[in-house]
């Protein structure tokens, strides 16, 4: 069996991307307040910051700040998992490896993490995050999308309202800030 290896950064911030293993779900938007207790839950139970977030039917990205000696974002991410997908319905169909590992079979089993190393790292990370309803076309604008931390950034002063415009004036790019 091989053994997936992950970055270990203690008290470091993490961009994640965690998917649906349908993608062509909306659990996630659909169960919103499940997800929510679930994040509430592991926060709790493992403390982490949440610098930004954003949820989308099928997936989520999240920028995570971990405390002082602490690395491990796996168990957090299990711990959200594993409690969105005890709380839903059963209602599916199961492979006999997912029975056997006991999934619901509702996430795909890994996720994609990234170390942020700098503060214009995080930033281009929080554009994408809060670009991503509008890249999806699940949103005109960043604004109209209930499910991101963008609401706290513009509440706080750190975004304007407007701000990634309206993909129908798009200039093709996705949120991210241009050099230059």
């Amino acid at each position: 069996m091989s053994r997936y290896r992950r970055v270990r950064i203690e008290g470091g911030r993490f961009f994640f991307t965690v998917a649906l293993a349908d993608r062509s779900s909306d659990l996630l938007v659909r169960h919103i307040d499940i997800l929510r207790r679930a994040y509430g839950n592991a926060q709790e139970r493992l403390p982490f910051e949440t610098v930004a977030v954003c949820i989308l039917p099928d997936h989520l990205h999240v920028i995570w700040s971990l405390p002082e000696n602490d690395a491990d974002f796996s168990a957090r991410w299990s711990l959200i998992k594993s409690g969105f997908s005890r709380a839903l319905p059963n209602s599916q169909i199961r492979s006999a490896s997912k029975i056997a590992k006991r999934e619901k079979g509702i996430w795909q089993r890994r996720f994609w993490e990234h170390a942020i190393r700098s503060e214009s790292e995080q930033a281009s990370h929080i554009d994408y995050i809060h670009y991503n309803p509008v890249k999806h076309r699940l949103a005109s604008r960043v604004g109209d999308w209930p499910y991101s931390s963008f609401h706290k950034f513009v509440a706080e002063g750190l975004l304007p309202p407007d701000w990634g415009g309206d993909f129908r004036e798009s200039t093709g790019l996705f949120g991210e800030r241009t050099v230059g």
